[in-house]
């Protein structure tokens, strides 16, 4: 798989990756979704449903999405494509 991926094309992997693919979880992901009150399925639900709104970003030699809903942000990167890792979440905050 050649990266980075566009928005769109990245938000379509996510997608397929949530319906048929495997999901790992970094440690990280899950002590930002307990500081949050998050869990698995609150996270899963932006992978499903959720879209990647701007271009990745390079961070220790992997390139990273931002999935977006209107309250939750989820970051992933992808081991290929039929895998990705969630790597941190957080809500967002409400005006």
């Amino acid at each position: 798989m050649k990266e980075p991926l566009s928005p769109d094309a990245a938000t379509a992997l996510i997608h397929a990756i949530a319906r048929d693919g495997h999901i790992a979880w970094r440690d990280h992901a899950f002590r930002e979704m307990a500081a949050d009150n998050l869990e698995t399925l609150d996270c899963m639900n932006v992978l499903r449903a959720g879209a990647v709104r701007e271009p990745a970003d390079l961070e220790k030699g992997t390139w990273r999405y931002r999935v977006h809903t209107n309250r939750l942000c989820v970051v992933v990167a992808f081991r290929s494509e039929t895998e990705l890792t969630v790597v941190t979440t957080w809500r967002k905050k409400q005006r």
